[in-house]
């Protein structure tokens, strides 16, 4: 995948959550093929962060701004969110699901190939055919990190991207994130382990903060 010249900043950002101040003054700005790394403790604001940076948390105060990329679009069509749910139908199968995710995400054209690319590179290729129900936990998460490729977007948003997954799949994770970035993509993923993104920088939330 490639995209076009993405630039996202914040200025001054602030939430609020059940009347509690979770952070403010919170400015950063990341452009394609860089990575944001969101650390700090529990409760510190990193997962609302990311629910505001994809347009489903209100902003309490200051603003997200938008550069490059595709003028059609807004900045939530541009970005993939992935929170703590794995969502899929019991019933469908990995491939359906894949298939109905290129297709509502990324359109119909070209999903067939980005979701065999998908299948492969979370290693689900051989359980294509598998209904959803009959998943473990970790090829669930597996299956919604394929989602990420199978439906390609320049910013992923990724809240503790590695819980639930074995070594082999964060290798894969790993590989999938580089070459996102590689290709001009964006990521700004919360997380409380390292994710072995070259280059990265990172912001702490609930501390003094650093980048």
């Amino acid at each position: 995948m490639t995209t076009s010249e993405l630039r996202l900043s914040a200025s001054d950002l602030a939430c609020e959550r059940g009347g509690r101040l979770v952070f403010d003054g919170l400015s950063f700005a990341i452009g394609s093929g860089e990575a944001l790394v969101l650390t700090g403790p529990n409760g510190s604001g990193k997962s609302s962060l990311l629910r505001q940076i994809a347009g489903l948390l209100e902003s309490a105060d200051g603003a997200l701004r938008v550069e490059g990329g595709d003028p059609e679009l807004t900045l939530a069509e541009q970005t993939h969110y992935l929170g703590h749910l794995d969502a899929a139908k019991p019933a469908m199968t990995v491939a359906e699901t894949l298939q109905f995710w290129a297709a509502w995400f990324g359109g119909a054209s070209g999903a067939a190939p980005a979701v065999a690319a998908a299948l492969d590179g979370m290693g689900l290729a051989a359980l294509a055919d598998l209904p959803v129900a009959y998943l473990s936990a970790g090829q669930k998460r597996r299956l919604a990190l394929a989602r990420l490729l199978a439906a390609p977007r320049p910013l992923w948003l990724l809240d503790e991207p590695t819980v639930g997954l074995d070594t082999a799949s964060i290798a894969r994770l790993g590989l999938a994130m580089q070459a996102h970035l590689t290709n001009g993509g964006l990521i700004i993923a919360a997380t409380h382990l390292d994710l072995g993104l070259a280059g990265a920088r990172t912001l702490r939330l609930g501390a003094e903060r650093a980048a």
